[in-house]
């Protein structure tokens, strides 16, 4: 609760670069970035500055683009988003009254084309993903609209056991889901970590 009452302060006291507050959150998978970006959305607002969540999972490729590209084992990875797009919307959100994003569907694995909208209200944004401070080309160029960026460090052998109840959660017996684990979400947690830019709050 300290450690949340503390980045709400911080975040409430950065100063905009634009229209909104874009707040980037940052995470290897199973890092716990959703929880905390919602918990932090709903303190904000609760301050009475208007605040919501935008995941960059709305721009995951679709399956059969990722079939035919032989990347559908991998989907997760930086290749299999459309990080143009996702800068874009990015940039829109900066200075864009209203602004609608594509959200993922878990349950289904696919995304959603405007499934969520920003509108005139909205104050400050948390965009939460897996590489949004990642050293690579397109994805570098996000850190220049960041308000503020706060980078999640989870232990792999936590994030390991994470991911495993996750997939296990989502019908995949116990050896599926060390499986998957181990053959996509762990190294794109490592590429993560290897090309990390810096990030203004680490926790």
């Amino acid at each position: 609760m300290t450690q949340l009452i503390s980045l709400t302060t911080r975040i409430l006291d950065t100063p905009r670069q634009g229209q909104r507050r874009l707040i980037a959150l940052a995470g290897a998978p199973a890092s716990g970035k959703s929880t905390l970006a919602d918990q932090l959305a709903k303190a904000i607002s609760d301050a009475g500055c208007t605040s919501q969540v935008v995941p960059m999972d709305g721009f995951h490729l679709h399956n059969p683009i990722l079939t035919a590209r032989n990347l559908l084992p991998r989907k997760g990875a930086p290749e299999t988003f459309d990080a143009i797009g996702f800068r874009h919307l990015i940039a829109r959100l900066r200075s864009e009254d209203e602004v609608f994003y594509p959200t993922f569907d878990r349950a289904r694995d696919i995304a959603i084309a405007a499934g969520g909208v920003v509108n005139g209200s909205c104050d400050t944004v948390i965009i939460e993903g897996n590489y949004l401070l990642y050293d690579a080309p397109v994805w570098r160029d996000l850190a220049n609209f960041w308000d503020l960026s706060i980078r999640l460090e989870t232990p792999i052998a936590t994030l390991k056991t994470r991911l495993v109840d996750r997939w296990r959660a989502h019908g995949l017996t116990q050896e599926q889901a060390i499986n998957r684990a181990e053959s996509n979400d762990l190294p794109n947690a490592r590429l993560v970590l290897a090309a990390a830019l810096p990030a203004d709050v680490n926790i």
